[in-house]
C-alpha cells in the first residue's frame, strides 16, 4: 500500500516524479477497476458497449438532417462526418470533465478508509473515459468511413498526435475540475452550464465561417482547440504540426501544475469530503 508523504514533501519537485512512479505502480489496478466498471456498466444487455456508438450514430444521423437542412448544406456528404467526428470527440471531452467535480466524493469511503494516493482515483475515471471513448469513437468512425473512405487510413497516418493530446487533456483538466469541486461545492452546478454554453459557442454542428464576426470566439475556446486538430487530421489527412506541438507544450505544463495541486492537496481531501 503506498505510504503517505509528510506535507512539505507535497511542494518538491520530487513529490511529482513518486507521484508518477505510484502511478505506474499501480497501472494493472487501475486499469483493471475501469475495465470492470465498463463491463458492468452493460451487464446483461445483449449489444454490450456496442450501444455507446450506437447512441451516437443515432445523434449524429438526427442532428445531420435537421442542422444540415437548416444551415443549407450542399456537401452532405462531408458535413455528416464533420458533425459526427465533432460531436463523437465533443462528447468523450464533455463526459470527462462533467464526472470531475464530484470524483473523489464518489470515492469517499476509499478515500476516507485507505492509504491510496488520490491519483489513483484521477487514473481509474480517466482508464474509463478513454475506454468508453475509443469503444464509441471507433464504431462511429467505421461508420463515416462510408461517406469519407480514407477516414481509417487518415486515423493510423495523420491522428496519432491529435489523439495524444485529446489523452493527455483528457487526464490533467479533469484533475483540475475535481480539486476545485473538491474544495468550492459550486463547481458541482457551474461545470454542467459551462460545458454547455461552450457546445453551443463551437464549432461542432455548425462550421466556423458561421460564425461570422465571432469567430474569433473559438479561437479561445480551449476545448475547441482541442477537438478541432482531431477532426482537422481526419478530415483532411494531414498533421497541423504547429498546433500539435503547442498543444503537446501546455499539456505538458497543464499536467506538471495538475500533479503539484494534487499533492499539494493531498492530506486535505478526506477533510474536504
Amino acid at each position: 500500500m503506498t505510504q503517505l508523504t509528510s506535507p512539505n514533501q507535497h511542494t518538491t519537485g520530487a513529490s511529482v516524479y513518486s507521484t508518477l512512479k505510484d502511478a505506474w505502480r499501480m497501472r494493472r489496478a487501475w486499469w483493471f477497476t475501469a475495465t470492470a466498471r465498463t463491463r458492468a456498466r452493460f451487464a446483461r444487455t445483449t449489444l454490450g458497449s456496442f450501444w455507446l456508438g450506437l447512441s451516437n450514430l443515432l445523434s449524429i444521423a438526427a442532428l445531420a438532417l435537421v442542422y444540415g437542412t437548416v444551415f443549407k448544406v450542399k456537401d452532405f456528404d462531408t458535413y455528416v462526418v464533420y458533425l459526427g467526428i465533432g460531436l463523437v470527440v465533443w462528447n468523450g471531452i464533455s463526459a470527462a470533465i462533467g464526472s470531475a467535480p464530484n470524483l473523489f466524493e464518489h470515492n469517499q469511503a476509499h478515500v476516507h478508509n485507505t492509504n491510496l494516493n488520490p491519483i489513483f482515483y484521477v487514473l481509474e475515471e480517466w482508464a474509463f473515459q478513454v475506454q468508453t471513448f475509443l469503444q464509441s469513437f471507433s464504431l462511429v468512425l467505421l461508420a463515416l468511413s462510408w461517406f469519407q473512405h480514407n477516414l481509417l487510413l487518415n486515423l493510423l497516418a495523420y491522428s496519432w498526435l491529435p489523439l495524444v493530446n485529446l489523452f493527455l487533456f483528457l487526464f490533467w483538466a479533469p484533475m483540475i475540475v475535481c480539486l476545485l469541486g473538491a474544495r468550492y461545492r459550486d463547481f458541482y452546478q457551474l461545470v454542467p452550464i459551462f460545458l454547455q454554453l461552450v457546445f453551443l459557442l463551437s464549432p461542432i454542428l455548425y462550421r466556423k465561417g458561421n460564425l461570422g464576426a465571432m469567430a474569433w470566439t473559438a479561437n479561445l475556446n480551449p476545448l475547441y482547440r482541442v477537438l478541432s486538430p482531431v477532426r482537422h487530421s481526419l478530415m483532411a489527412g494531414e498533421v497541423q504540426w504547429s498546433v500539435g506541438c503547442l498543444m503537446l507544450v501546455i499539456n505538458a505544463v497543464g499536467l506538471l501544475v495538475a500533479l503539484r495541486w494534487l499533492n499539494r492537496e493531498r492530506p486535505n481531501i478526506p477533510f474536504l469530503i
